[in-house]
C-alpha cells in the first residue's frame, strides 16, 4: 500500500509541476496544493525542464534496502535457532549469535524473523503468545481477513494475588537474598544451585552447585560473599529447610539446617528472615529463571558435565553475567563490615552437633569412632555419659568441646595398621596440634539455649 501512496505522490508532482509549466501558473498555489514550499516548487521546475517525467521516479524505486537480511542468512537464523538455541529466549540468542556464529542483527530484527516463522520466545508473556495463537487461526480462516487485535480487559486483583514491584534497598550490602534452585543444569541431571544476590545492585555475590539443597551449599556461597564483601546486615531465605525438618522420624541437630545456618548468622552479627513465599525474596527468583535459560546452554557449549565443572566455571561467568544485568557497586554506598580471613571463616561456618562420651572413653560421629587429643598431642579421656558437642567446620576438620575445653578429634581405625608382634614398630612421636582458641559460640551452653528458641522444633 505504501509503495502505491508514493507512485501516486509522485505521479501528482508530475501533473501539477507540468500544468505549471506549460501554463505559466501560481507557484504560491501549487506549493499549497502540493504541501510544498515556493523554494521547492522551483526545483521541481527546474528538474522537469531538464529530466522530464524521470525526474519525478524516485531514485531507490525496485531497490531494497541497504540494511534488510537476505534470504539466505534469515534462513541460516531460523535454522540456528530450531536445531541448536531452540531453548533460548530471544535476546541470549543474540548473544550466542554473534559470539559463536559471528552473526551481528539487531534484537527486533530476530524478533520479527521469529514471530513471521511462529516461533515464540520461552519467556514469551501470554499476550504474545495468545496474539500468536489469534495470528495462527486467521491465517487458517483466511488469508484475505485482517488479523484481529487482542484486546485486554483490565483486571483489578485483590491483595492476597497482587505482587507490585517492591523498592531496592539503598546500600551494598544491607540485603542479601538467599535460596537454591534444583533444575536439570547439565545433561539431564537434576542438581542445585545456591545462589546470593544482593538486593541494591542486583549483584550475584555467591554461588555453588551441590546434588541437592543442603547446608553445606548455604555455607559455600556464605564464604564467598564473606571473603569477597564482608558481614551484610541482612539475609532473606527460604523456611522450607524448616518443614523438611519436621518430616525427619529421628531428626538430629545436624539436620536442622535452619538452626545451624541461623546460628552461624547469630555469632556473625547478621539478621535473618525466612518466607515460604516467593515474592519474598522475588529478586533471587528472577535471577534463578535467567540462569534457568542461560547456563544449560552454556553448560553444552562449553562441555561442562558434572558439579565440579560447572562450580569452576561459576567462578569467571559472575563477572560477567553482573557486568551485564547488574547496576555497579558503589564502595561508598557500602554496609559490608569485617572482611574476614578464610580461616576464621571455616571456624564460624561449622555444624554443630550434641554427643555423649560412650563406654570406650571415645565419641561416635557418623558410625567412626574419635579419641580427643589436646594442644599438646596427648589423648584425653572422659568418663561413660560426659556431654560434649562435635564441631565440623567448613574445610572438614573435627573438634570437639568437653566441659568448655577444645580438643582435636583423631579417627581410632577399626583395625591397627601394625602389629606389635610381626611387624617392625618405629617410635611414636607425640606431634603438638594447632588446635584454634575456644570460640564462645561453640559452648555448648551458647549453642543449645539457642537451639531451645527455635519454636518450629517444638513439634519435630
Amino acid at each position: 500500500m505504501r509503495k502505491v501512496d508514493l507512485r501516486m505522490n509522485e505521479y501528482q508532482k508530475y501533473i501539477e509541476i507540468k500544468k505549471l509549466v506549460e501554463t505559466n501558473g501560481n507557484k504560491k498555489r501549487t506549493a499549497i496544493k502540493l504541501n510544498l514550499s515556493v523554494r521547492q516548487i522551483n526545483r521541481l521546475i527546474a528538474g522537469y525542464k531538464v529530466h522530464g517525467k524521470e525526474f519525478f521516479v524516485h531514485g531507490n524505486r525496485n531497490r531494497l534496502p541497504v540494511n534488510k537480511l537476505s534470504y539466505e542468512l534469515r534462513q541460516q537464523i531460523i535454522e540456528l535457532y530450531n536445531t541448536k538455541y531452540f531453548d533460548c529466549n530471544f535476546t541470549f540468542f543474540r548473544e550466542l549469535l554473534l559470539e559463536h556464529e559471528n552473526i551481528n542483527v539487531s534484537l527486533p530484527t530476530i524478533i520479527s524473523i521469529m514471530y513471521d516463522e511462529n516461533i515464540i520466545s520461552p519467556r514469551s508473556h501470554r499476550i504474545t503468545k495468545r496474539r500468536i495463537r489469534e495470528n495462527l487461526k486467521e491465517k487458517e480462516l483466511s488469508a484475505k481477513k485482517k488479523s484481529e487485535k487482542v484486546k485486554i480487559k483490565s483486571k483489578q486483583l485483590s491483595l492476597e494475588f497482587a505482587h507490585p514491584t517492591q523498592p531496592r534497598s539503598k546500600y551494598f550490602g544491607e540485603e542479601l537474598q538467599m535460596d537454591g534452585c534444583l533444575h536439570r543444569w547439565f545433561d539431564g541431571i537434576k542438581t542445585t544451585l545456591h545462589a546470593v544476590i544482593d538486593d541494591a545492585t542486583g549483584q550475584v555475590i555467591g554461588a555453588y552447585f551441590d546434588k541437592e539443597e543442603t547446608l553445606n551449599g548455604y555455607y559455600q556461597i556464605t564464604k564467598q560473599f564473606l571473603l569477597n564483601y564482608g558481614i551484610p546486615v541482612k539475609i532473606k531465605t527460604d523456611n522450607r529447610t524448616v518443614f523438611a525438618y519436621k518430616r525427619k522420624k529421628s531428626p538430629s541437630d545436624e539436620d536442622d539446617v535452619l538452626t545451624q545456618y541461623g546460628y552461624a548468622c547469630k555469632q556473625l552479627g547478621i539478621e535473618l528472615e525466612t518466607s515460604s513465599v516467593p515474592e519474598f525474596k522475588a529478586r533471587i527468583e528472577r535471577v534463578f529463571q535467567t540462569f534457568q535459560n542461560r547456563l544449560p546452554k552454556l553448560f553444552e557449549i562449553n562441555g561442562i558435565h558434572s558439579i565440579e565443572e560447572a562450580n569452576k566455571y561459576l567462578e569467571k561467568y559472575l563477572n560477567k553475567f553482573n557486568s551485564q544485568f547488574a547496576l555497579p557497586i558503589n564502595n561508598t554506598k557500602s554496609v559490608f563490615i569485617n572482611q574476614l580471613e578464610e580461616e576464621k571463616i571455616n571456624l564460624i561456618l561449622a555444624v554443630l552437633s550434641n554427643r555423649v562420651i560412650n563406654s570406650g572413653h571415645s565419641v561416635q560421629y557418623h558410625n567412626k569412632s574419635y579419641k580427643t587429643i589436646d594442644k599438646n598431642g596427648n589423648t584425653i579421656y572422659y568418663g561413660k555419659g560426659t556431654k560434649c558437642i562435635v564441631i565440623r567446620t567448613l574445610d572438614n576438620k573435627l573438634y570437639a568441646t568437653v566441659e568448655n575445653e577444645l580438643f582435636e578429634l583423631e579417627e581410632i581405625p577399626f583395625r591397627e595398621e601394625i602389629s606389635s608382634n610381626f611387624d617392625e614398630v618405629k617410635e611414636i612421636k607425640i606431634v603438638k596440634r594447632k588446635i584454634p582458641n575456644m570460640l564462645h559460640p561453640w559452648k555448648s551452653k551458647s549453642f543449645n539455649e539457642f537451639v531451645a528458641k527455635q519454636s518450629y522444633r517444638e513439634s519435630a
